[in-house]
């Protein structure tokens, strides 16, 4: 038989004219197969173009088939015994159609079990034993043989009903699983004996799983009746859902003179009727032990369990459905009220219980209101902070100064965080009327300094008005309570009045720096904000649109689109009324000013920057692009002026901040977006190298620096046209 199955399955050929041996599945000539032959799939049984196209290790990775199963096994050599069912699971792995055969162990069994077959492809029993099992060979009550073992498929798992069902194979109905007689023979022999020893299994373990780390927490109170004073003594007490354990905690109040101690009850099971109810040692026992002969036998004990537990003392202990606010425990002799909860033991009782209310019981009196911290008024003694700080404490400490806006506002290189304003005292003296003031502001501390301007010929000495410092507002009262008010930042703007010890000033002018950084905090300074501005100035103007319009043209008879500034001021006064301060008209002017030649020279600013640039050595004007680009959501090549702004400063751009601004601003088209296309390639001195030119002279606003007094309005006229379409709207 072994011979003619060799012969059937393969037979000789010749390949390089050395004879071997070939298999039946070899095609003939041009892989056309021979007559009689009968050729195998090469890699599936289900039809090509099936499916999503993945690989079967993919589309059915850690995809198995579960099955039931059992099988026979004869014992040959016991007489309690003929033959033995093992139950075991038939696993089909449908990435590779392996099978595995697994064997559950029983404890006590005597019998080697868990694999019986390792996982790999099982071949079909003979005479088919060149094919291997698919899932087609799977169903649920019938018999599979693996390797001359025949087993029962009895059930299987929900996925594989599913999996069986979607590939349209019809299932059996579920067979019953049999048992074994001998083990069911030693079952019963095991379920009729009683143990020799005393035994009884009390399990805590799940309800110590659950629950470990939950713990109920009630706010308790105790009216001590051997107090001298009868005060409620405040306890807390827990409840470990672990093992039904209870401990309490005191709460002792500051300066109580009572004793302090770890735990007012440890941790323990509370009896309810304790300490009545005590027993003696050994009373209460979770077993009941019988002694059978007692000393009758040889003086041997024997002893067994009492099932029947007679006799048996139940003591009581408090559980969680004893515990609930306003409940009253009798703690060893000690009458306790619950009085209130905490959110995890409301959320414990709401889900288990039920509860809804939980109602605290009032156990204290209301504690007194605070009273009012007052303070003397001040002495004159010192400063107010410092004569404060000696009623703060029994040490007097000296006054904490704002370190943090020191840092941030103190001169840090080219930015002096001055704010300089040119002043005139108001007064009836012709000899006073002249006198001019340069009055800085210091915004790392608030303090001010007061100089005066040098004149000739006036008899009058310049230099040092007011030493630098804090200064008072008018009119409060010295001695009092209450701290003083001292002029802010806020306060002082061009036009506005402000008294320093007794001497009226009138602000006429700023400089430069002061008012860029007054619009750059724009919100901060409101006479410094052109939208808050604008918003005032048009709730005047809306009803008087026309008349506004024809002001404004008549003051250009040569239509230049452009005016003065003091014409321009003289009809924004005109307008309000004299509601607005002369900082929020020049606000004004400076927003809609025509820039200077030197300003407007884009030629030399590109110059100065790529000089800049160069000597930086910076180069990186692609990624900037594409940067500019990326943000370009709309494909419009223009981009706002702030977030042009912002991704110069990511690429840290060597140019400074005003530079920048100027640059950005050249490039702003009608609508004030930037066209940031032309931005950097104006910007490129590798492509577009601007040549060297000769430094154009800005004319100085002031030659006289120390004095820092400005000039009165930098430039040559405002535009009104691009102001009256912001206030009024454009005119059709």
């Amino acid at each position: 038989i072994g011979k003619e199955k060799f012969h059937k399955s393969q037979h000789w050929g010749y390949c390089n004219n050395v004879a071997m041996l070939v298999g039946e599945d070899k095609p003939g000539i041009g892989g056309e197969p021979l007559p009689g032959q009968k050729l195998k799939p090469n890699y599936s049984v289900f039809p090509e173009e099936m499916g999503n196209g993945a690989p079967a290790w993919v589309a059915f990775d850690k995809q198995v088939l579960s099955f039931d199963a059992y099988f026979e096994e004869e014992v040959p050599d016991k007489n309690q015994e003929l033959y033995r069912i093992r139950h075991c699971k038939i696993y089909f792995y449908l990435e590779d159609d392996t099978i595995q055969v697994v064997e559950p162990q029983v404890k006590n069994s005597g019998i080697t079990q868990g694999t019986i077959v390792r996982r790999h492809r099982i071949p079909l029993p003979p005479p088919h034993e060149d094919q291997f099992y698919t899932i087609d060979h799977f169903n649920i009550n019938i018999e599979v043989i693996l390797y001359a073992r025949r087993y029962k498929v009895i059930d299987c798992d929900q996925f594989t009903k599913n999996f069986l069902r979607k590939m349209g194979i019809r299932l059996n109905t579920p067979a019953d699983r049999p048992d074994d007689p001998y083990t069911k023979e030693r079952q019963e022999i095991l379920n009729s004996m009683k143990p020799l020893r005393p035994y009884e299994h009390i399990d805590t373990l799940k309800q110590f799983l659950e629950h470990d780390g939950h713990v109920l927490r009630f706010f308790c109170v105790w009216d001590d009746p051997e107090s001298v004073f009868h005060d409620p003594r405040e306890l807390v007490l827990r409840y470990y859902l672990s093992d039904d354990t209870i401990d309490i905690k005191e709460i002792i109040p500051v300066n109580s003179g009572w004793d302090v101690v770890p735990l007012f009850l440890r941790r323990d099971k509370l009896p309810k009727n304790a300490p009545t109810g005590l027993y003696q040692p050994g009373t209460i026992t979770s077993r009941t032990v019988l002694n059978v002969f007692g000393k009758l036998v040889g003086n041997r004990d024997h002893y067994i369990l009492d099932n029947r537990k007679i006799g048996t003392v139940h003591q009581e202990f408090y559980r969680d459905s004893d515990l609930k606010i306003g409940a009253v425990i009798n703690v060893w002799g000690r009458k306790i009220t619950l009085c209130d909860c905490d959110e995890f033991t409301k959320e414990y009782y709401r889900t288990k219980y039920g509860i809804e209310h939980f109602t605290p019981v009032p156990y204290k009196a209301p504690p007194p209101p605070k009273p009012e911290k007052t303070f003397p008024p001040y002495n004159g003694f010192g400063s107010e902070e410092d004569s404060l700080c000696s009623c703060m404490g029994l040490i007097p400490k000296p006054p904490q100064k704002d370190f943090k806006k020191f840092m941030e506002k103190d001169r840090s290189g080219m930015e002096s965080n001055i704010l300089g304003f040119v002043a005139k005292l108001i007064t009836d003296s012709p000899i006073d009327k002249d006198r001019k003031f340069i009055i800085s502001y210091f915004l790392s501390d608030d303090t001010i300094s007061v100089f005066e301007h040098t004149a000739q010929n006036t008899g009058i000495l310049g230099g040092k008005f007011l030493e630098r410092g804090r200064i008072k507002k008018p009119g409060q009262e010295l001695f009092k309570s209450e701290p003083s008010e001292y002029f802010k930042a806020q306060n002082l703007f061009v036009g506005a009045r402000v008294c320093f010890h007794g001497h009226n000033f009138l602000l006429v002018d700023a400089d430069e720096y002061t008012f860029n950084y007054m619009e750059k905090h724009a919100n901060e300074f409101s006479v410094a904000d052109i939208d808050i501005i604008l918003k005032k100035l048009k709730d005047i103007a809306e009803p008087r649109s026309q008349e506004i319009r024809q002001m404004f043209a008549a003051t250009d008879p040569e239509h230049t689109k452009v005016i003065e500034y003091g014409s321009f001021r003289n009809l924004i006064g005109s307008m309000t009324d004299g509601a607005f301060s002369e900082h929020e008209i020049i606000t004004i002017g400076r927003y809609y000013r025509v820039r200077d030649e030197y300003e407007m020279d884009l030629h030399s600013l590109l110059a100065v920057a790529q000089e800049q640039l160069k000597k930086k050595n910076f180069d990186n004007f692609e990624q900037l692009s594409a940067v500019l680009i990326y943000n370009d959501r709309e494909k419009c090549g223009v981009l706002p002026h702030q977030i042009c702004r912002t991704v110069c400063k990511s690429f840290k751009l060597p140019l400074a901040d005003d530079n920048l601004q100027v640059l950005l601003t050249m490039f702003e088209d009608d609508h004030k977006q930037v066209e940031y296309k032309k931005f950097v390639d104006g910007l490129n001195w590798r492509d577009n190298q601007i040549p060297a030119f000769q430094n154009i002279k800005a004319p100085l606003k002031n030659e006289d620096g120390w004095s820092r007094q400005p000039p009165s309005f930098p430039a040559k006229g405002i535009k009104y046209l691009a102001f009256l379409d912001d206030l009024l709207g454009k005119e059709e």
